[in-house]
């Protein structure tokens, strides 16, 4: 990983949490309700974009690319994909990231003007990972 793709990875990471929390509140009053089209374009170019990052390594499902348009999926089984989704971009940050004086840093390749270690790496804040106790 590069500071271009934690930039992407941000983004991204933040707009699959807020789909996830929207069709969290749609799946709690209507779980087998159809997904409407117009939410389905922006869950699939999410999704299709996640793939992507996350590449083969971190995907949780090889056999899953995006919903059908045609076999529109419920409200249920687009929290349950994006759910697995965010825990896989928890995994590819959680192997990304280092701690050092007490804070978290995302330890990436460096480019032309980042400042490296010996080893070419550059570090970004971040935040702990989820699944770590304090």
């Amino acid at each position: 990983m590069n500071t271009s793709d934690v930039d992407r990875f941000e983004k991204l990471a933040g707009q699959v949490l807020g789909l996830y929390e929207e069709m969290s509140i749609l799946s709690k009053k209507s779980p087998n309700d159809a997904v409407n089209k117009f939410k389905l374009k922006f869950i699939n170019r999410q999704l299709s974009e996640s793939n992507e990052l996350l590449a083969e390594r971190y995907r949780p499902f090889d056999d899953f690319d995006i919903f059908s348009e045609d076999d529109v999926p419920q409200n249920s089984d687009v929290v349950f994909i994006l759910s697995q989704y965010l825990q896989c971009m928890e995994k590819l940050r959680s192997d990304h990231v280092v701690i050092q004086n007490g804070r978290w840093y995302w330890r990436v390749e460096g480019g032309e003007g980042d400042k490296v270690d010996e080893h070419g790496y550059t570090l970004i804040r971040s935040t702990k990972p989820k699944h770590l106790k304090d």
